[in-house]
């Protein structure tokens, strides 16, 4: 009886591969940005000149850890919780994402106080670069962009979506960090991350609230908001970005990629990377695979066609 309990069990249970993975956090801080938001800051490590990773709506700027290790032989790797996400605090005002792109302004020059720095960003980070060099040029350096959210400006306000409403009806707490894990790993979207990925996400983007209980950091009524806002004319100033700028697409072909195809046919300085084996979820998916891409684009010579 006790063998067919643990059978049942154990058919509720994924690989969950490293039970314990440690981000290489070699030192973290707070940095006050716009709004009153308050961000938590990630020293990775790595030997190189200064990138920073920006991360996608909910997740955590730890979630890519596995990603700084694939590229810390070139960079010097750090990432940070934008506004009411992970360690962070939400800004007093709501939550437009021009405001996250005052976050990675005051990241980057906390990190490279007065020098152009290169940058990652993933979905929502990608826009966030986006932000950030249109409205203060020369911040970035050179960016390489996973389906960075390109949407044309909307007149203002909240547009409630299937995405806002999704976030609305997400489950916000577990028994256990292994219950989380599971369940996660176990079902779309996020069965397909890596599950160093994975861990480090459920580690640090889920917060202790009752002995062994967690919750989801980024609040659902915050992520909510984060997707009604999304129509803030990120596509318009990708439009008229003068270079330096890879937009990668997955094969997903939903509208994040969609659009970022429409812009980089509008903006011939941009570049197109494509991973027709990757979802929307790539950078957390294969870390290890796209990180030479990166290094290639940020460090290297022109890009060789299509990555996918």
């Amino acid at each position: 009886m006790d063998d067919e309990r643990s059978a049942e069990a154990d058919r509720g249970r994924i690989d969950r591969g490293p039970e314990a993975y440690a981000a290489p956090i070699k030192e973290r801080w707070v940095v006050a940005s716009t709004d009153g938001a308050m961000l938590t800051v990630y020293d990775l490590g790595g030997s190189g000149p200064v990138l920073l990773i920006c991360h996608a709506t909910g997740f955590c700027g730890l979630a890519y850890a596995p990603l700084a290790e694939a590229l810390a032989d070139r960079f010097h790797c750090y990432a940070f919780d934008f506004r009411a996400h992970g360690a962070s605090s939400p800004p007093d005002g709501e939550l437009v994402w021009t405001g996250m792109g005052e976050d990675v302004l005051a990241v980057a020059e906390a990190i490279s106080p007065g020098e152009p720095i290169y940058a990652v960003g993933h979905s929502m980070g990608g826009a966030a670069l986006v932000f950030a060099e249109s409205t203060n040029p020369g911040t970035i350096r050179k960016a390489w962009t996973f389906e960075p959210i390109l949407f044309n400006a909307d007149g203002g306000g909240r547009h409630p979506s299937f995405m806002s409403e999704n976030a609305l009806r997400r489950r916000r707490r577990f028994a256990t960090r292994d219950e989380a894990f599971d369940r996660f790993g176990g079902r779309p979207p996020l069965q397909t991350l890596d599950k160093r990925a994975l861990r480090a996400y459920v580690d640090h983007g889920l917060v202790d609230v009752d002995g062994p209980a967690v919750e989801l950091a980024c609040q659902p009524e915050h992520e909510a908001a984060v997707y009604e806002y999304h129509n803030s004319g990120a596509r318009e100033c990708a439009t008229i970005l003068p270079g330096g700028f890879a937009m990668a697409v997955s094969g997903d072909e939903m509208r994040p990629g969609e659009t970022v195809r429409e812009t980089v046919a509008d903006n011939p300085a941009l570049d197109l990377v494509i991973y027709d084996d990757l979802t929307h979820f790539g950078p957390l998916e294969a870390p290890d695979q796209i990180a030479p891409s990166i290094t290639e684009y940020l460090l290297g010579s022109a890009l060789s066609g299509d990555s996918g």
